[in-house]
């Protein structure tokens, strides 16, 4: 089985901001769902609900409490949870023979792109992070150690700009979303990087895992 990929570089996360905001991933045994929210009111209403749906795809179905109705199209692929007060926020979804995974935000699709074999670097194309209707391009990055698994997403100057620390032994309290620099407050850009960030831990945690994974990245064509 293919061990967890590490990075080419590890990124360095300025400590420093002048914009930051953190999120934690918590998980409930219970309904078996993954809850996000503010880490500094972690009592009030969840920003996100995360479901797993091992044998349905999309694997990964984010909802959100605190946003409007989705529309029709898109609640409909998402009408066996049971979260009633939650719309549709997005998905991801994760192939057997393949180490790409492809993931939705709001109505729009896109594909984390692998661009090495056995090293942990995804591109996304990225329209939150983007000043124009073109989508910029935007890289996933991780490194590992005893206690947390980090994935760092980094603009097109390779500028970190949100962190997914990952707690390695977590049974409820599953990690941290750190974001960072001028686009930590955005909606769209938190929107984003759940979905992405999120899609890229459990397609990882699968490559770890899977020994059909070691063979799909043995034979891959990394996009260049």
């Amino acid at each position: 089985m293919e061990s967890p990929p590490e990075n080419v570089s590890k990124p360095v996360v300025p400590p420093d901001t002048a914009e930051s905001r953190t999120l934690q991933f918590d998980f409930t045994w219970r309904k078996f769902k993954g809850l996000i929210s503010e880490v500094n009111d972690p009592e009030a209403k969840p920003l996100y609900i995360v479901s797993w749906h091992a044998f349905k795809r999309p694997q990964m179905r984010f909802k959100s409490p605190t946003t409007a109705a989705a529309p029709a199209a898109a609640v409909t692929t998402t009408d066996d949870d049971d979260d009633e007060d939650a719309a549709y926020m997005g998905s991801g979804t994760f192939h057997n023979f393949s180490i790409n995974a492809d993931y939705e935000v709001r109505g729009r699709s896109g594909t984390l792109t692998a661009q090495k074999r056995f090293k942990t670097v995804y591109t996304y194309p990225s329209y939150a992070f983007s000043d124009t209707d073109q989508a910029v391009t935007m890289t996933w990055t991780s490194s590992s150690g005893f206690k947390t698994w980090d994935f760092v997403c980094m603009d097109e100057q390779q500028m970190p700009v949100a962190r997914f620390s990952a707690n390695v032994w977590g049974l409820k309290k599953l990690g941290l979303i750190d974001f960072m620099g001028p686009h930590a407050m955005s909606d769209a850009v938190r929107d984003e990087i759940v979905v992405t960030g999120l899609t890229l831990f459990y397609c990882m945690v699968l490559r770890s895992s899977s020994i059909t994974s070691f063979f799909a990245a043995a034979f891959s064509q990394p996009s260049r």
